[in-house]
């Protein structure tokens, strides 16, 4: 007989078992041996001045309480044409979720809940997917096919999105690899949630039906870090149109992974792409350790059974005073259940993730299926003693739990409990499964958690409402013809000119290659520092201060030209940009002014350098050579800027010093 042990034990056993490793210590062995996959679907709005199927404005936001009107709605599941339910509508209806819509009259108008049919798709948006869809290489389209595609969640009115393809079979390159893009699509985007709480599900409708192109590669990625690559790839590509949204929610990543024995799981909306390689690498390993779970419970049940659950009303004499969960339970109505669960001792503490364990994976459907707020659960298996064991003793009594069983206590509504604990079946059923379809949402930490079930495969159908929609070779070409460089094509560039790879993904991310190479080309400054200039200067400016007016880009190309013209140093441009960045608006002389530059000769700053020796002579506290070189540099620096290079400035003092 085994011997029992604590669930602190089992959790780092487990954790031990899975082999897990952080990801800073993982390496390209350990993903192969797990036969890690991932591919990813970019997600990227559009800049254009009308939605994509109405003449509703794009980009005019609105803020949660800010809405003309309220609309409910409630999902109902239909059989389809095979007899069959979505998994994902069966889901979405156990939520019995109220849905409600807030919009204004200028962002949102009949058609977007179905009462009008679409207008003709919106050209501009083409053009712009078509441009997207040239530099992924892909092949255009000649004639451009309109679909539904299911949206059971309620983020779209109507039950469905709008989407085309555009291009097919493309490819990008990454370090290591070519990436194939299996198609790029243009659609209609989603409404943006403002909350969900227990049965109340609110959206607000400005960003709904604004184009957006999703970008689809193969599941190419065998390691976090060609993830990450490929979705930086596409990003920087996607911005050096000039054409896109940037900003929070413009771009957003949905990463679809596997592992050998596992399944496709999607992580959906991951808003930064440095986030990928730790949302992956922690979803391959959970995705290890619930095929682990699942041999572990093979090996104790021989043959997938339904698990044996029994519930039982916890009474009022087992809570105590000083369990507030429970107390508060009792006193709003809600029922307190205790559900025993044969054979699964030892796997609610299983190990599925950094601070996570199977127990996590049942309470997340609980909260999104049977709309419970916690806290509402707490099991058998909790950690560092979190349980006091005469409780578990009486609730073990209570459901006659043996010591190879679980048990998990649940609280809630009533008309909640029945639901939850049907959740709570299903979850430890698929445990026998190893890895569920399902959609994860991304949580800061690295981790996710359950969304909903993954939809199924036959959730787009053709749109009767819009005609088809030919593209003409002279239309590709004509897009073709306009293109900006390849972003592989600008790294190389970027390289050649030696500037510090760490500004790549700021220049590039903020399509700041043009005028880098403007810069450099056109005004003759040093590559470095122009890149400098911009992808440290200009990245520290833009997190660390608030411009009083919309900085725009181009307004370093006018201050380079008003010192180009003034015959000033370009070493001063660092000083001035802080200046032009947090007054946009401040006329050129005016900051000149206010950094204090004036116009000095070069033999006035030399003619000071004997006299600021001498008095460091008479001041110093240090008899080394390089602190007086530093301080008189230090006393010159300011009136030498936009007057003198202070690498040669540095070499006349050394000299002085030296004479």
């Amino acid at each position: 007989m085994k011997k029992a042990v604590s669930p602190d034990e089992n959790f780092a056993r487990s954790r031990m078992d899975v082999g897990y490793v952080p990801r800073e210590e993982a390496t390209g062995k350990c993903y192969r041996s797990m036969g890690f996959k991932c591919g990813l679907e970019i997600h990227q709005q559009l800049k254009t001045k009308k939605k994509l199927f109405c003449h509703c404005p794009s980009g005019h936001y609105q803020e949660a309480e800010d809405f003309d009107a309220e609309i409910v709605r409630h999902m109902r599941p239909t059989l389809s044409e095979l007899g069959e339910y979505d998994g994902t509508a069966l889901m979405e209806f156990k939520t019995r979720k109220n849905i409600f819509y807030r919009l204004r009259n200028d962002t949102a108008c009949t058609y977007e809940f179905d009462d009008t049919p679409p207008f003709l798709l919106n050209r501009e948006a083409l053009t712009i997917s078509m441009e997207i869809a040239l530099l992924l290489k892909t092949s255009v389209v000649g004639e451009v096919h309109i679909t539904r595609k299911q949206y059971l969640d309620g983020s779209i009115p109507t039950g469905f999105q709008r989407t085309s393809i555009i291009g097919i079979n493309g490819t990008i390159p990454i370090r290591s690899k070519q990436v194939e893009i299996i198609q790029i699509s243009l659609e209609e985007d989603s409404c943006r949630e403002v909350s969900d709480i227990r049965h109340n599900r609110v959206y607000r409708t400005d960003r709904l039906g604004m184009p957006l192109i999703e970008a689809v590669t193969g599941p190419d990625m065998t390691t976090p870090t060609e993830a990450y690559e490929a979705g930086q790839y596409i990003r920087f590509l996607t911005r050096s149109t000039g054409k896109v949204r940037t900003g929070i929610g413009a771009a957003r990543q949905d990463v679809n992974v596997s592992i050998t024995g596992g399944r496709r799981v999607e992580i959906k909306g991951v808003s930064r792409i440095h986030d990928i390689p730790r949302l992956t690498h922690n979803e391959a390993f959970r995705q290890l350790a619930l095929l682990h779970i699942r041999d572990e419970l093979s090996a104790r049940f021989k043959q997938k059974k339904t698990v044996d659950v029994k519930e039982v009303d916890l009474p009022a004499s087992l809570i105590s005073d000083d369990c507030y969960p429970l107390r508060s339970a009792r006193e709003k109505g809600y029922r307190v259940v205790a559900v025993r669960l044969k054979g699964f001792g030892s796997i609610l503490s299983h190990f599925t993730g950094p601070e996570r364990m199977f127990a996590d994976e049942i309470e997340e459907r609980l909260k999104v299926i049977a709309c419970l707020e916690s806290p509402f659960m707490s099991h058998s298996e909790k950690l560092n003693g979190e349980i006091p064991e005469s409780f578990n003793r009486a609730v073990r009594s209570l459901i006659q739990c043996e010591e190879s069983d679980a048990w998990i206590l649940l609280w809630g509504p009533k008309e909640d409990i029945p639901t939850a604990i049907e959740t709570i079946r299903e979850r430890c059923e698929l445990a026998f499964d190893g890895v569920p379809d399902e959609t994860r949402e991304a949580m800061p930490d690295g981790t996710t958690i359950f969304e909903r079930v993954l939809p199924g495969p036959n959730r787009m159908y053709p749109d009767t409402d819009s005609a088809p929609i030919a593209i003409l070779d002279s239309e590709i070409e004509t897009v073709r013809s306009e293109l900006p460089d390849d972003v592989s094509a600008m790294i190389q560039k970027l390289d050649e000119w030696h500037v510090p790879e760490d500004t790549y993904p700021y220049i590039l991310s903020r399509n700041l290659f043009p005028l880098l190479e403007a810069l450099i080309e056109r005004f003759q400054v040093a590559p470095v520092f122009a890149g400098t200039l911009l992808g440290h200067r200009l990245k520290y400016l833009e997190g660390h201060f608030s411009p009083s007016a919309p900085f725009h880009y181009e307004r370093i190309l006018d201050l380079v030209q008003y010192v180009t013209d003034k015959g000033i140093h370009m070493n001063i441009l660092p000083t001035m940009l802080k200046e032009l960045y947090q007054h946009p608006n401040m006329d050129f002389d005016s900051i000149c002014s206010t950094v204090g530059y004036r116009k000095t000769e070069t033999e006035k700053l030399h003619s000071q350098i004997p006299i600021l020796i001498k008095k460091f002579q008479e001041i110093r506290i240090s008899d080394q050579s390089d602190a007086c070189i530093a301080w008189v540099m230090e006393q010159l620096r300011r009136p030498a800027l936009g007057n003198i290079n202070l690498s040669g400035l540095r070499n006349r003092i050394l000299e002085v010093a030296d004479a």
